[in-house]
């Protein structure tokens, strides 16, 4: 079987950091989608609907290759999170989250043009948020970091300081699931370490 090269339809760094630590070094290639166009209020799906989306708009750039998309939020109470638009936003939504939990989905797809296959799947991990005080509150959005992320946080930064702990898997929060990935590769036939360059 030829290996294709790995797309990864996605601008964070986090992710294609977390790619290049398990020695997979993909081509990134942001998809640049409007994600305003889907409008749908099931986490787990919109999540799904947005990575395929993603890696959707790269697949005729690229014929012979695996691309991967991926889209996280964070669900709270019933209401779904993804990047704050400001930073008003983000205070107000530490001020929900600190002394609180929250559901972190991540959804992943796979599009293999080799064999005209695509995998979907979704990771589900709870994160537990730490009591914060308005002053810490302010500080870490001053940081600029939690207008970057799904959620407000970064479990690879500063916000790592103010999650107390996490039910489930600890990349799928920094963006991309990396057992659920080895999974669905190989539902495609592969070997992750097929990609090791």
């Amino acid at each position: 079987m030829t290996i294709p090269q790995f797309i990864l339809a996605s601008a964070s760094p986090a992710r294609r950091r977390l790619l290049q630590t398990v020695g997979i070094e993909p081509i990134v290639y942001p998809s640049d989608f409007d994600e305003s166009q889907i409008q749908i209020s099931e986490p787990g799906q919109l999540v799904q609907t947005l990575a395929e989306c993603k890696a959707k708009t790269v697949v005729s750039q690229f014929p012979s290759a695996l691309i991967m998309g991926c889209d996280s939020v964070l669900a709270m109470n019933g209401e779904i999170h993804g990047k704050p638009a400001n930073t008003e936003e983000a205070i107000a939504r530490w001020n929900l989250m600190q002394g609180n939990f929250g559901d972190l989905y991540t959804g992943h797809v796979l599009i293999d043009n080799t064999q005209n296959r695509t995998v979907v799947k979704c990771q589900i991990t709870r994160v537990y948020f730490g009591k914060m005080s308005d002053r810490a509150i302010q500080a870490y959005v001053k940081t600029g970091e939690p207008l970057k992320c799904a959620g407000a946080f970064a479990l690879e930064g500063f916000g790592s300081l103010f999650v107390e702990k996490i039910e489930g898997c600890h990349s799928n929060v920094i963006g991309l699931s990396l057992p659920l990935l080895r999974q669905m590769l190989a539902e495609l036939g592969y070997e992750v370490t097929d990609f090791w360059r």
